[in-house]
């Protein structure tokens, strides 16, 4: 028991490294950066901010795998889906998950998006992120996002007194 405790004592430094107020400023940046990029509808730009080897989930679950599919995708939602559409970023929060490895949750909201038939309008929602550091940069290695609607409480079970709060 001994041993293990001076094990972890040692290795204490290595894995206990708290991201300074520079590197998150940096990631949410990356985060924010986002918007320019999807703003000028610019695929390439916007691809840019994700790792080689991403993982993307979109809006409407569709599971893109890599910066290249990123790319083509955005570029053919770019020229009409999303040609006129704007986005802004309206929180974000980061939290270290270990060293060069963080997770982000950031609320957006879009306007003039033109879905297809049967597709849901993105109007807010939340994205979650996971940055990774990388040749000295920060950049999202997953993503998820999330059409977001108000909370509200669940309807109550039958015969009990109150609907359970949110």
């Amino acid at each position: 028991m001994r041993r293990l405790a001076a094990i972890m004592f040692l290795l204490l430094p290595l894995t206990a490294a708290a991201l300074d107020a520079g590197d998150r400023e940096t990631i949410r940046t990356v985060v924010v950066r986002q918007a320019d990029a999807w703003n000028a509808h610019d695929a390439r730009a916007y691809a840019a901010l994700f790792s080689d080897d991403c993982d993307v989930v979109n809006v409407v679950g569709w599971w893109w795998r890599g910066r290249a599919e990123l790319e083509a995708k955005l570029t053919t939602a770019f020229t009409q889906a999303f040609r006129d559409s704007r986005l802004v970023f309206t929180d974000v929060t980061v939290r270290e998950l270990a060293p060069g490895v963080v997770l982000a949750h950031a609320r957006w909201t879009m306007s003039g998006a033109r879905m297809p038939p049967g597709m849901p309008e993105p109007k807010e929602g939340i994205q979650t992120l996971t940055l990774v550091r990388q040749t000295g940069q920060w950049l999202i290695s997953g993503f998820q996002n999330t059409l977001s609607v108000p909370e509200r409480a669940f309807p109550a079970a039958p015969g009990s007194s109150a609907p359970a709060k949110p």
